[in-house]
């Protein structure tokens, strides 16, 4: 596993390989990104965002809300997928045709043709939130790939192997950077360092990152 730290400023260019069957696509959601935020406050009205708390007690620094079929969701039970919003009680918010578009493209340039994802996960990062290395696990399908979108200010992305002691590879995703993994990286672990402050133009002080899975 490369320990390299990958920090480029080019807006696109090949896409950067973290792994076997793992890359992140520099600056591919350009073209979607306007349409995807404007989806956002629709979403959130629907199904707010909140800070779950782990089957162990801790509350997570990161706000998240889900759209889709189905939605994860944490509590003192357990992590898993729920086809309804635990604090609504309602379905979550279809998936717009705009993230369908960019998900399914992305898993496409990135060697997964026919990728359907049927949940999004929407994470809120603000200065000082991170995620803990973990593995998508789940999911009844680790065939599908993991899409993931970021947007706002840039974060650390860590992406290492099938262990969680196993060394990692660093890239900081930018505004508009799609990470892909799958194949034989489908369950590698991951995670985000704590975000840096700083002012997106557009979101303010603030990350959204939008993952999407095949749950079902």
């Amino acid at each position: 596993m490369n320990d390299d730290l990958f920090d480029s400023n080019e807006a696109s260019g090949p896409p950067t390989t973290l792994a076997e069957g793992a890359m992140v696509l520099k600056c591919f959601a350009a073209d979607y990104t306007a349409a995807v935020i404007a989806e956002l406050e629709a979403i959130f009205a629907r199904a707010p965002l909140r800070h779950l708390v782990t089957p162990g007690g801790q509350i997570m620094s990161v706000a998240m809300t889900n759209c889709g079929q189905v939605g994860w969701v944490s509590d003192r039970r357990g992590y898993r997928y729920d086809s309804r919003d635990p604090e609504t009680g309602h379905a979550w918010p279809s998936m717009p045709a705009s993230f369908h578009a960019l998900a399914t493209a992305a898993a496409q340039a990135a060697g997964y043709a026919r990728f359907a994802p049927d949940a999004c996960l929407i994470n809120r990062y603000v200065p000082g939130a991170r995620l803990t290395p973990h593995q998508d696990k789940n999911e009844r399908n680790y065939a599908a790939p993991i899409v993931s979108v970021s947007l706002g200010l840039p974060a650390k992305f860590r992406f290492g192997g099938a262990r969680r002691k196993d060394p990692a590879a660093h890239i900081v995703l930018r505004h508009g950077d799609v990470a892909v993994w799958g194949g034989v990286s489908r369950l590698a672990f991951h995670g985000v360092d704590a975000l840096p402050d700083g002012l997106d133009p557009v979101l303010g002080r603030c990350r959204i990152n939008l993952t999407f899975r095949e749950a079902l």
